[in-house]
């Protein structure tokens, strides 16, 4: 005889098993150790300071003509 099998329960099973193997997918693929985040956060800081420590100052900026001071 064959076994009586639940049809919603074997449905629901062979999704989340699709939805698992589309995570590790994922996880594979996008995924990032803390410390490789870390570093990459350190180093959008550090080019952030410098980009910022390059800006000159509103007052010093030569006004063009036309332009009111």
């Amino acid at each position: 005889m064959a076994e009586i099998v639940n049809l919603r329960r074997a449905r629901k099973q062979r999704q989340r098993a699709e939805k698992d193997a589309t995570a590790q997918a994922n996880r594979v693929h996008f995924g990032q150790t803390k410390e490789a985040r870390r570093r990459d956060t350190m180093t959008r800081e550090q080019q952030r300071r410098a980009h910022d420590g390059h800006r000159l100052e509103a007052e010093s900026r030569p006004s063009a003509p036309g332009e009111e001071p």
